[in-house]
């Protein structure tokens, strides 16, 4: 089986919603869904949250990043740090852990190489998209950094499956099918945001860096992401994009924002980004 009949297979699988997580997932995802109720109060999140210890450390690890130290660090306890991050980081710490834990079902040393650097990058455009909302646009940093964080969610997916279909490591690119009109990575890519139950808004903005609309400086969230990609110093390893292209859009992601570049931004903020980035990947 070769690449494009692997995809197209995963597809028919999509299209019948048979998307195929690993068991352990699965109390993330009740998470997931349990902070989009209306109903689900503090309390309620950091019950389910103490029952997840990967999840637990990460809530209370981003709690005492630098981005939050306006409350002054030192949290030690679920509940506070439920209450400091609100829901909408919530969301990013629980996608962050379900992406950790699809990975680490991986034992193929190649696929888990890839999957790390996936993450690696994630994670790095997860913080810079936090730090571009928050000092360049008027878009909420929360929102921003969750965007960052499931942008290549497709992409674990599609990771997770290469120990049963080896052919998706291929370095080639497939055509889209006549009845999807897209290419499926990105149909993929999209039922597993929609599993994951991932807003419209962030949805639109991942679609936004799907289909190349760049603009500077960023202004809307879609802009912020595209940017974050560009800007990120780790590369997605699965990324189509030749490397000189990447390198390319990485020296031209640059800007006059009232007498300081958007590099000059990003340098004055590394410290609050580097918290951040350490937070979510330790």
């Amino acid at each position: 089986m070769n690449k494009s009949q692997a995809l197209h297979h995963i597809v028919a699988e999509t299209q019948r919603g048979e998307l195929v997580f690993p068991t352990h997932v699965q109390a993330s995802l009740h998470i997931q869904q349990a902070l989009d109720d209306p109903e689900c109060g503090i309390e309620a999140a950091a019950r389910l949250i103490m029952k997840e210890p990967l999840m637990a450390a990460r809530v209370v690890a981003i709690a005492n990043s630098v981005a939050y130290s306006r409350f002054g660090g030192g949290v030690t306890n679920i509940r506070t740090a439920v209450s400091i991050l609100g829901f909408s980081t919530l969301r990013s710490v629980v996608a962050a852990v379900i992406m950790r834990q699809i990975s680490h079902q991986i034992t193929e040393p190649v696929i888990r190489h890839k999957m790390e650097s996936l993450w690696l990058h994630s994670a790095h455009v997860g913080a810079l998209s936090y730090c571009l909302a928050k000092h360049v646009t008027l878009s909420d940093p929360e929102t921003a950094m969750f965007t960052g964080i499931v942008h290549e969610v497709g992409g674990f997916y599609l990771l997770s499956r290469a120990e049963e279909f080896p052919a998706l490591l291929e370095d080639t690119h497939c055509t889209p099918e006549h009845e999807l009109d897209e290419s499926p990575e990105i149909f993929i890519g999209r039922a597993v945001l929609h599993q994951l139950m991932v807003p419209k808004r962030v949805q639109s903005a991942i679609e936004v860096l799907w289909y190349g609309a760049r603009a500077l400086p960023p202004a809307s969230l879609g802009e912020i992401l595209i940017a974050a990609n560009d800007l990120s110093p780790v590369p997605s390893p699965i990324d189509p994009r030749l490397p000189e292209q990447i390198e390319a859009a990485r020296n031209s992601t640059d800007c006059s924002l009232n007498q300081h570049s958007l590099r000059d931004i990003l340098q004055q903020t590394n410290t609050e980004t580097q918290s951040l980035l350490q937070s979510l990947l330790h």
